[in-house]
């Protein structure tokens, strides 16, 4: 806790990675990292302009023929050094992660660095299996197979609430497929993102392989997204934000992933065992001070276990610690910013209009122990019932440590209550009884879904939403669909020259000899 701003000696050459060296940004205006949990100045550094971005993906072009050229094994290895680079840092990972976002250090330990270390591990092997369909003859007179090809120049954008495991989301299948990245971390967060790209230098992967330009959106953001030579961009962000990206990559014909809001169902029928469904909605709600779009939101509970559910999730709420991130026993950090906590602050006081506030929505003063928590962005666990479905607070995302909780009679209304949102990234079923759960599954329109539990995630596995929560995956082998060319190889094994086929298009056919 001592030693907070020696992050300022390693960026004092800038913010900006560029063909592998730490430089200045050009657009002549400041930005100012801050700790959310103190109000503190943790870094100030000059943001990218359009100049920077154009520097990034030329020197990304260049380092393409080079890197998508190289084996499998090549890369392969090249990741699997990264990892080890990762896990040498794990601790100053840790710390920058959570100075920057206000996230206990317990949680950067625990969940944010070795996820990032185990998806790079991942990739390290994925690399080595971009298969595309064994060579066959689907023709009689030919040979086909499919090659995964590299696509070019990605330009990526992460958002603020998980900046390391985010920039990894982005770099590594982008890097693991044979392409290179410019990347665009949230001006609030973009530390780690460049720790990132630094390990991987160190790691022996090649200048202009990894790029990050720190702007912002209306400057760096849509000139990387819009740029002539960037074939595919990949958003994380908003829903508001996403249509926008849209609407620039579209119009230069870019591919585009796009993983954006979320507004999260936690469905707990009658027959759920109470108290993991009551303790499961408390990690779920608070993972990360709420700033997760994959967080439970709206709590659909069947009536008979309603009021049970309601009273046990707030009397939890009520034992969450909140103190300084650096505190081992610190449970709940601040949000990332006074801004995000005046935001939550607002979607609360507008609720008690229409809905009951059972606990917390109120801005802390003091935390454990009597600690001050006045110059931070705390906000307290806030859970509210009696919420109509049509409601602000059920519909919107508030991005915060809000539960709200709604009843529900029979399971068709409770998966109708849970389906109806303009999301679908996430979803979770809570129940003993096993075709209650498959029923689940296949009726929440949601792009993960799990049963009994919520929030955990897996390298092998993908993540990625439906309807205005995007489209495309992360993580996992099914990622590479989106950072590889498939291409059909078909070859004539017939050596006629006079083709049977080509008399549809000129020529009589040949008759055969008598």
């Amino acid at each position: 806790m001592g030693n907070r701003f020696q992050v300022k000696d390693r960026f004092a050459d800038g913010a900006q990675y560029i063909d592998g060296r730490l430089r200045s940004g050009t657009s002549g205006r400041s930005h100012t990292v801050v700790d959310p949990a103190t109000g503190e100045e943790v870094l100030t550094y000059v943001l990218a302009g359009p100049a920077d971005v154009d520097e990034a993906v030329a020197a990304a072009k260049r380092a393409f023929p080079a890197w998508s050229a190289a084996t499998p094994g090549e890369r392969s290895d090249a990741l699997h050094r990264l990892a080890g680079v990762l896990a040498e840092q794990a601790e100053d990972f840790a710390y920058a992660e959570s100075l920057q976002c206000g996230k206990p250090l317990r949680l950067s330990t625990e969940f944010d660095v070795p996820g990032t270390i185990d998806n790079t591990a991942f990739f390290a092997g994925a690399a080595r299996h971009l298969q595309g369909q064994a060579a066959g003859e689907y023709s009689a007179d030919h040979t086909s197979y499919v090659r995964r090809e590299a696509i070019g120049v990605v330009g990526s954008i992460a958002p603020w609430n998980y900046p390391l495991q985010m920039a990894a989301w982005k770099i590594l299948p982008a890097i693991a497929a044979g392409n290179t990245i410019v990347l665009k971390p949230a001006e609030l967060t973009p530390l780690t993102s460049l720790m990132f790209a630094q390990a991987a230098k160190e790691a022996g992967i090649p200048d202009g392989v990894v790029n990050i330009v720190t702007g912002a959106g209306r400057d760096a953001g849509e000139h990387l997204v819009g740029h002539p030579d960037v074939v595919m961009t990949s958003f994380t962000g908003s829903t508001a934000v996403g249509r926008r990206v849209a609407e620039i990559a579209t119009a230069t014909v870019k591919r585009l992933h796009l993983e954006l809001g979320g507004k999260a169902p936690f469905v707990v029928f009658d027959d759920a065992d109470l108290e993991a469904a009551a303790q499961g909605a408390v990690a779920a709600s608070l993972i990360n001070t709420g700033q997760d779009c994959t967080a439970a939101t709206r709590a659909y509970v069947q009536r008979p276990l309603h009021d049970a559910f309601t009273a046990r999730v707030a009397e939890l709420m009520e034992t969450v610690r909140l103190g300084d991130p650096f505190d081992p026993a610190t449970d709940l950090g601040p949000l990332v910013s006074h801004a995000q906590r005046d935001r939550v602050a607002a979607f609360v006081e507008r609720a008690r209009s229409y809905a009951t506030v059972v606990t917390g929505g109120e801005i802390p003063r003091t935390g454990e122990g009597g600690t001050s928590l006045a110059a931070g962005a705390y906000y307290r666990p806030t859970l509210i019932r009696d919420a109509a479905q049509d409601s602000e607070a059920v519909q919107s995302e508030i991005f915060g440590p809000v539960l709200v909780v709604l009843p529900f009679d029979t399971d068709d209304e409770g998966l109708a209550l849970a389906n109806d949102t303009p999301y679908g990234l996430a979803a979770s079923a809570w129940t003993r009884d096993l075709y209650r759960a498959g029923r689940a599954t296949r009726e929440l329109k949601a792009g993960c879904v799990w049963v009994n539990d919520h929030i955990p995630i897996i390298s092998e596995m993908p993540h990625g939403g439906y309807k205005a929560s995007g489209f495309g995956k992360d993580m996992s082998a099914y990622s590479f669909e989106e950072y590889t060319q498939v291409k059909h190889v078909m070859f004539d094994n017939t050596a006629v020259a006079a083709k049977d086929w080509h008399r549809t298009i000129f020529g009589d056919r040949q008759k055969p000899a008598v």
